[in-house]
């Protein structure tokens, strides 16, 4: 794990990805919390291939403008830059583009944890 090290990931939209479906509007558009799950979804690929056996990442802040609307059938590309590591703690830069055209941007932060002693720890 470095810094500067990207991952990408696609998505189209969707009837089951727009605010309509999901909630957060009343639009067949690209909805702003799937905006973020895919800039969330390249952070964790981004890391990946540099965690342990047993470990995973949990995303802990996330601060994004969501610029400029996708209809039905765009595609979408989210991508994260690691920015900083400190100790189990890993920053991102993130954005998400339709083509060319830049539609959100902003940072992430997510750490590295223990799945199982997380998993232990909820209240039940």
């Amino acid at each position: 794990m470095t810094v500067g090290k990207t991952a990408t990931v696609k998505t189209a939209v969707n009837e089951y990805n727009t605010a309509k479906a999901v909630g957060s509007g009343s639009l067949d558009v690209f909805a702003t919390p799937m905006m973020i799950a895919l800039m969330e979804q390249a952070a964790c690929e981004c890391i990946a291939d540099s965690l342990d056996p047993g470990q995973t990442s949990v995303g802990t802040q996330i601060n994004v403008a969501h610029i400029a609307a996708s209809p039905l059938g765009a595609n979408i590309n989210a991508a994260a830059i690691i920015t900083n590591i400190d100790g189990r703690k890993i920053s991102f830069t993130v954005f998400a583009c339709e083509g060319d055209k830049e539609i959100g941007s902003g940072t992430h932060d997510r750490f590295v944890i223990d799945a199982e002693r997380f998993m232990s720890k909820l209240v039940k």
